[in-house]
């Protein structure tokens, strides 16, 4: 059974391309950009082929291009156009599109030649922080409209895990430096949403320190026996979905039990409940941070 998605409508089009459905209607209509076809019921629908245009389009037109220009050019100049402007300012649109299309496609091959194309010219971290955390904010906005399934976002997750496993091994072939504290990373029990926390241990390697990666729902009860081993730990976790915000408080309290047992142990937190919560104080030994950059920085 074929499980790619082929058939796109004028929704799924504005939220892959970021260009307005009623924009969309005015290209096609005054200058004949795209062509769908209908359903018996008069619905647009759109191929693989338009999405690949649409987004071509929208690249030349967020460089400036008028898209009246951009109609007058054929469907072989649009590509070759687009190949030539790739240049520092329009590389990361390009490549969200271009892992957009191998996500939609379950396509690793093209997954992997784009980003074999920006290790040539950038860092892991730039390629994460410029490319890849853009394209998983959009990808959660995606799969909230439906526009994209949980396969799809299963698929290009586990594609970026492996990277980030690559480069993390090759910095721990070498003793960590900094020996004076220990990281211990780990998620709240059901939660499940590594990558974020993958990337934490991948930051701390890079940075010299020695980390023990748990990962997912470790229960509070399980990370005692760490403070008969090391003192000053530093324990990260990151909630995406738990501990929900109502729940977070609790969550401490327990913590706070632990940490008591080791007085220069310390619990960094950041996530997405971190975020959504209205108001979160740190409470003591517990510091929260909003965002990996902030972590990062204050490493």
């Amino acid at each position: 059974m074929n499980n790619v998605k082929t058939s796109f409508s004028i929704r799924d089009m504005e939220n892959l391309s970021g260009i307005k459905a009623h924009t969309i209607r005015i290209w096609e209509k005054r200058y004949n950009l795209l062509s769908p076809e209908r359903t018996d019921t008069n619905i647009r629908t759109y191929n693989l082929e338009s999405l690949q245009k649409l987004l071509n389009v929208t690249l030349l037109y967020n460089n400036g291009y008028k898209i009246s220009k951009i109609a007058k050019l054929g469907d072989k100049k649009i590509p070759s156009l687009v190949n030539q402007i790739i240049d520092e300012r329009s590389e990361k649109s390009h490549s969200i599109n271009s892992f957009k299309l191998a996500m939609l496609n379950f396509d690793q091959s093209l997954f992997l030649k784009t980003y074999n194309g920006l290790m040539e010219e950038k860092s892991f971290t730039q390629i994460f922080n410029e490319v890849f955390i853009p394209l998983l904010n959009e990808l959660g906005l995606l799969w909230q409209t439906n526009t994209i399934s949980p396969a799809h976002e299963h698929f290009i997750s586990n594609l970026i895990k492996q990277k980030i496993y690559i480069h993390t091994e090759m910095l721990q072939f070498e003793p960590p430096s900094k020996k004076d504290e220990v990281y211990v990373l780990f998620l709240p029990e059901n939660e499940i949403h590594e990558l974020g926390l993958l990337y934490i241990n991948y930051q701390l390697a890079l940075k010299g320190y020695k980390t023990i990666y748990l990962g997912q729902t470790m229960p509070i009860e399980s990370l005692k026996g760490l403070l008969k081993y090391y003192n000053n730990i530093r324990f990260v976790s990151y909630f995406t979905v738990a501990p929900t915000k109502d729940d977070m408080d609790d969550y401490f309290e327990k913590f706070l039990g632990v940490l008591k047992k080791s007085p220069t142990s310390q619990l960094f937190v950041l996530g997405h409940q971190i975020q959504e919560k209205e108001e979160v104080k740190p409470i003591g030994p517990i510091k929260i941070f909003k965002s990996i950059d902030q972590l990062v920085e204050s490493l």
